[in-house]
């Protein structure tokens, strides 16, 4: 390419005097044109052609090693079409590089070979991420701004001047904790502050964190942008927020404060006070006042800067403007911003011309206007200046743009505004309206001139319809996504939340029909980043405007209501109760079977039998409609798996979750997933669980919901910990664990999933305490079915403390009974059996036979393992070593082949001998339990052992066989058979199978 091709050198870390002293003589040596700076002590040549560039360097490179600190020499390259720009992002390139490095750009590198590309990378600058290249062979990472993680916004224009300033922040930043930048509107601290802290980001290893406040209204939406930037969990308030912080060392950056300035000073506030790590480098046109700050006053910029900023943003040079250029920086004051809109006036205007211009507006203002800063004036004479400029169209467009919040689209524009292309281009190009990727946006500044003159026309109330109108219409047309597609509908609704939380705020107030009809459309949209509490404002709002309406819209706001309100708020307001009436009342259907599935949600911690019956209703009256039937069925899983009906189960999990997860319904697929990991958990695939548990989380972690995504970590925790993965339970729940200690937040299950990793880590009281609070008899759960799931657990953990815990078996023994939790029911009866092993053990074998029954009936393979275990433990007791090492060893076979580990309380003698499989190790402990008060005759008179010899000899075995398969001596199986014939009347092996079939 054409232009110049520029080289910078410099020493890696501190070097000595006499070091640069050395590189300068070796820079003087080189072919081309050595520049003279005042402000840099490194040498930087120019030279025409890239080769040239190239090869001196090499030559620079190989002089240098034969110097003291040579080795620590790093050179950049880079080519450009004029020489200032291209010295700017040289030294940009120098300063990623490590010692013994040539760097080249893009730009340089065309055409040049063996070089090594080092990938893409974003300089200090803050310009778009480039491809860098390297003529040295190193291996160390190149120190660009990726090192750190950051979200600092890009800048598509190179940072002119300031160096003084960035120099001085540098230092501020090193003793004050809280730096704000404060200067008028345009006056360049955004710019400033965004480049101070790339240039310093290294100091805070956990981030450096951009957050535009701009398009805020309200204080309480601060912690909710925050923790978006950051990408944390988020929930109203900042509390959440702070305990994730804690711990941290990073840079907020919180720009354009000054509109909800008290609300910025509180969050700041709250955030030294309870992260001591954490610094904040605001912008506001005022200070924040609070205890500590560091106010840093933007200045104008120097002549020289200015004269420099203009230049660059005109694209050219004008040897023959010098002076007219020179007036235009002093009377626009330095102010970058005022500079940019004169400088992108040069493609119609002179400099001359320009100057003129601002002498007749600066004419206008030259009055004290009062409540207006100096400063604001020669913005707003500057900004009223490219106003008047405009032509009639554009100046209806450009004011009409400012009803727009946080940014828009062509498309919306267009709608709103009547744009048409060609104006809209030049309000582009003229810098009034910023392009950023496919998006547009008014600067506040800008925004703030533009609705002063909406305000002036007398349109505002008009153009504020239109935009609520466009919105509405869009929302409305993507609505049928919310059925198949919702990531579809996210990708559509939410780049423009700000713009939906102004058309509601007008709707609402000036428009009720329109803005309720709006908060309908929306529901989902607060079921994503945290902002239910929000959501159910605009909802109850909308439901209150017309709180007599027994409207199709009344219904849907109601159920807008209760799906949201479902995490946030489940018993603040029966929305659920009353929107299934108002849904039956109209014969909706598919509404009634979307609130019967939410009313049956209500029932569900109480009730089973009820919820169930409801959702039946609601799969009835579905039909066809995919949504309401998966809405209702998702509830029918959870039902279906705490009564351990897994063979029903697992039809309607597969269908429900490929149907949820497809329509992008993150919420209630990742509950299904929950509940099939579970199943597959209970029922003998624990690997596949694991699986299906990373599958939930997965759905759930993009809504970034705490409940949701807390909900999935706990139960993908509790698979870790069955499976012997206890380290990375620990660390996946840890974050969570956090927050609950510092923040104080409520992670759902958080003390039933901690009590199982404190339990298999052998800290048996911490897992009591863990678990103390929902299973307390006299809690505000105590009558729900929730202390059922959690008292085996606890007792387990009291019984391997060397504590009683029979009241809280018995506790649970009836809590299963009453809710039909065979599981839970199981477990109960088989650590009352265990209880009972050493003083009872006739007792212990009734109830350890009872657990083993359900657990075989209803397909718990996994649990089978514990009944397994537990006989042994009653056989080892009643000095039978053979029958415990026997089960025994089938179980420490079973948990190996299953890939689950061994409770720390279950300690067991093994022996060498085959291992039986789980049936077979069933069928030997039912066989060697013997006869319990069973009649003397007739089938019922049968032990175990000698139903199974009839069953295989009716089958057609011989006695050989049948001793083979169980574990016996032919003479036995000859005894045994010998019994059977006497009890049931018959001879032989004929008369046995007659009267078994008969």
């Amino acid at each position: 390419m054409g232009g110049v091709t520029v080289l910078a050198a410099s020493y890696a870390g501190a070097a000595s005097a006499p070091a640069y002293a050395r590189l300068a003589g070796l820079a003087a040596e080189l072919p081309g044109e050595l520049l003279v700076r005042r402000d840099a002590g490194w040498p930087v040549l120019v030279y025409d052609e890239a080769a040239e560039a190239i090869a001196a360097a090499a030559e620079l490179r190989e002089a240098a090693s034969l110097v003291p600190a040579g080795e620590l020499l790093r050179i950049a390259l880079h080519t450009a079409p004029t020489t200032a720009p291209a010295v700017r992002h040289v030294e940009q390139l120098l300063a990623i590089a490590n010692p013994g490095q040539t760097l080249l750009t893009a730009t340089t590198a065309v055409g040049v070979t063996g070089v090594a590309d080092l990938g893409v990378h974003r300089l200090h600058d803050l310009g778009s991420p480039e491809r860098i290249l390297e003529l040295t062979e190193t291996s160390e990472p190149l120190r660009s701004l990726d090192r750190v993680p950051n979200n600092l916004p890009v800048m598509f224009t190179s940072f002119v001047g300031r160096q003084t300033q960035v120099a001085a922040l540098r230092t501020q930043l090193s003793g004050s904790r809280l730096v704000t930048l404060t200067g008028p509107g345009g006056s360049g601290k955004t710019r400033l502050a965004a480049q101070t802290a790339a240039l310093l980001a290294e100091r805070w290893p956990d981030g450096v964190w951009w957050v535009d406040l701009s398009a805020m209204t309200e204080a309480g939406q601060i912690p909710e942008a925050v923790a978006g930037a950051i990408g944390l969990l988020v929930e109203s308030g900042d509390r959440l927020l702070l305990g994730q912080l804690r711990t941290k060392r990073a840079l907020i950056c919180l720009d354009n404060c000054e509109q909800i300035i008290d609300g910025v000073a509180e969050f700041v506030l709250a955030l030294h006070t309870g992260c001591p790590e954490i610094s904040v480098l605001a912008t506001s046109r005022e200070p924040l006042d609070l205890p500590g700050e560091a106010i840093w006053r933007v200045p104008a910029l120097a002549p020289s800067e200015a004269r420099a900023l203009f230049l660059e943003r005109a694209g050219m040079e004008f040897p023959e403007s010098d002076e007219a250029i020179r007036s235009i920086c002093l009377r626009l004051d330095g102010i970058p911003l005022t500079l940019e809109l004169a400088a992108a006036r040069v493609r119609t205007l002179t400099p001359s011309q320009i100057a003129a211009g601002l002498d007749d507006r600066f004419g206008l203002l030259t009055k004290n206007v009062r409540g207006v800063a100096a400063r604001q004036q020669t913005l707003a004479a500057s900004i009223g200046w490219s106003y008047d400029l405009l032509s009639s169209d554009e100046r209806q467009v450009f004011r009409k743009l400012a009803v727009f919040a946080g940014g828009f689209t062509l498309a919306a524009a267009a709608a709103v505004c009547d744009v048409v292309l060609e104006d809209f281009a030049r309000l582009v190009d003229k810098s009034l309206v910023v392009a950023e990727g496919g998006r547009y946006r008014l600067l506040e500044t800008i925004r703030e001139y533009a609705a002063a003159r909406l305000a002036e026309a007398g349109e505002t109330d008009a153009t504020r319809s239109r935009h609520l109108e466009h919105y509405l219409t869009v929302a409305e047309a993507a609505e049928p996504l919310l059925d198949v597609d919702r990531e579809a509908w996210r990708a559509r609704i939410e780049p423009d939340r700000e713009n939906y939380r102004a058309a509601l705020e007008h709707g609402l107030s000036a428009n009720p029909d329109r803005g309720r009809r709006l908060a309908a459309t929306l529901r989902w949209l607060w079921n994503l980043q945290a902002t239910g509490n929000e959501g159910i404002g605009y909802l109850r709002r909308a439901i209150e405007l017309a709180p007599d309406d027994r409207s199709l819209l009344q219904a849907r706001l109601l159920y807008g209501y209760a799906t949201v309100a479902d995490t946030v708020d489940p018993f603040g307001y029966d929305a659920a109760g009353r929107g299934l009436a108002l849904a039956t009342e109209l014969g909706d259907d598919r509404l009634r079977s979307l609130f019967l599935a939410l009313v049956a949600v209500g029932e569900f911690f109480t009730d089973f039998q009820k919820a169930w019956d409801l959702t039946a209703e609601g799969v009835r009256l579905a039909g066809d409609n995919e949504p309401a039937r998966n809405a209702n069925i998702a509830l029918q899983c959870v039902l279906l798996s705490l009564w351990d009906r897994h063979d029903e189960l697992r039809p309607l999990l597969d269908r429900a979750a490929d149907g949820l997860i497809t329509s992008g319904e993150r919420g209630i697929a990742s509950t299904v997933l929950t509940v099939w990991s579970e199943s597959l958990m209970s029922t003998g695939e624990p690997l596949k669980a694991v699986e299906l548990g990373e599958r939930a989380l997965a759905a759930a972690e993009p809504l970034a919901d705490f409940h949701r995504v807390g909900t999935a970590r706990g139960q993908l925790a509790t698979l870790l910990v069955r499976t012997g993965r206890l380290d990375e339970a620990r660390s996946l729940m840890q974050p969570l664990l956090d927050l609950a200690e510092t923040a104080g937040a409520v992670v759902p299950n958080l003390g039933q999933v901690m009590g199982l990793i404190s339990y298999w880590s052998g800290e048996y009281d911490a897992a009591v305490e863990w678990m103390a609070r929902d299973t307390a008899a006299d809690g505000p759960l105590a009558e729900t079915f929730v202390p059922a799931m959690l008292l085996p657990s606890v007792a387990a953990a009291r019984r391997a403390g060397g504590h009683d815990a029979s009241e809280l078996l018995e506790r649970a023994v009836v809590l299963a009974r009453r809710y039909n939790l065979p599981r839970i029911l199981a477990d109960a009866l088989d650590q009352l059996g265990r209880v009972a092993i050493t003083e009872q053990p006739e007792k212990a074998a009734d109830l350890l036979h009872q657990a083993l029954t359900i657990r075989v009936e209803h397909g718990l393979r996994t649990y089978v393992i514990d009944s397994l275990e537990s006989l042994a433990l009653l056989a080892n007791h009643a000095n039978r070593a053979a029958d415990a090492a026997r089960l025994a060893t089938a179980a420490a076979a079973a948990r190996t082949a299953l890939g689950l580990a061994t409770p720390p309380d279950h300690p067991l003698p093994t022996s060498d001998d085959p291992a039986l499989s789980v049936d077979e190790a069933v069928a030997y402990a039912r066989r060697t339990r013997g006869a319990r008060g069973r009649p003397s005759s007739g089938w019922a008179s049968l032990t175990p052992t000698e139903q199974q010899v009839v069953a295989l000899a009716v089958e057609g075995l011989s006695n050989p066989e049948i001793g083979e398969r169980l574990f016996m001596s032919r003479g036995t199986v000859k005894t045994h058979l010998a019994h059977v014939y006497a009890k049931l009347g018959v001879s032989n092996r004929t008369e046995l199978a007659s009267l078994k079939r008969s």
